[in-house]
């Protein structure tokens, strides 16, 4: 590839067990132009996503936003780059670093540390975090992502507040969405994305037992919009959809 002028990389690593050590456990620009960027002399345009999610040992290694971007100067000339560092729970880490502006359509696994920045190219999105997502979360990510067509959210956390007791929270407007997945979150993300968003959902993935608990056994009118919209829905527990189910999702 000694002629290539153009290169696009899009790379997700999981790496399995607790790292413990002193050097790096995430991809960074000395790997980079190690690896594959000294091989091609005549490159001069390289986009790039890279996402290394890890265990790592905190008290020995705690890397930083900054130390990454650092580890990433050896490639300055090929444009800037960004990085999302995220610590949660005992040991999990995820790093992404890219480069700006960002250009693909697919993101995973971001939190509530993503950037102040627009997406506007990302159409599959999915946020994961430990900690309660709190309505202004959404709201960011309704800005942030004007174009988000797949959606997955991945929290198992209790929000501790009610939408009813808190009447300054707008409806949110996901204008795009077509599809989204609550299977790995807690019952309130689903209550909010069917009855406190407009959307254009056409695809459902969720617990049959959050679709009968949040739809009032599917008599509900606040929902009941959204579901209309509805043509494809996966539950992950077998069941045989009664007659409610399908004059509540007339659309399936």
């Amino acid at each position: 590839m000694t002629h290539l002028e153009q290169l696009t990389l899009y790379l997700r690593i999981t790496k399995i067990g607790l790292f413990i050590g002193d050097a790096s456990p995430f991809i960074d620009g000395i790997h980079l132009h190690n690896e594959i960027l000294v091989h091609m002399p005549q490159l001069h345009t390289f986009k790039y996503y890279i996402s290394t999610e890890t265990c790592t040992d905190y008290s020995k290694l705690r890397i930083s936003n900054r130390d990454i971007q650092q580890a990433f100067t050896n490639i300055i000339k090929y444009g800037q780059t960004a990085c999302i560092m995220d610590y949660y729970g005992a040991c999990g880490t995820i790093c992404h670093v890219y480069s700006l502006p960002f250009t693909f359509t697919h993101l995973y696994k971001i939190t509530t540390h993503f950037p102040f920045i627009v997406f506007d190219t990302v159409t599959h999105l999915s946020v994961y975090d430990i900690v309660p997502f709190k309505h202004e979360f959404f709201m960011r990510i309704n800005q942030a992502f004007p174009l988000l067509k797949c959606f997955t959210v991945e929290n198992d956390g209790m929000q501790y507040w009610n939408y009813n007791d808190n009447p300054s929270h707008s409806i949110i407007e996901f204008t795009h969405l077509t599809s989204l997945e609550i299977t790995c979150a807690h019952m309130y993300y689903f209550e909010q994305f069917l009855a406190k968003t407009n959307t254009l959902l056409t695809r459902l993935k969720v617990k049959y037992n959050y679709l009968k608990t949040v739809t009032i056994n599917f008599t509900r009118e606040a929902t009941r919009l959204n579901c209309s919209k509805v043509k494809q829905l996966i539950v992950e527990d077998s069941t045989v959809f009664s007659n409610d189910i399908y004059q509540y999702f007339p659309s399936l």
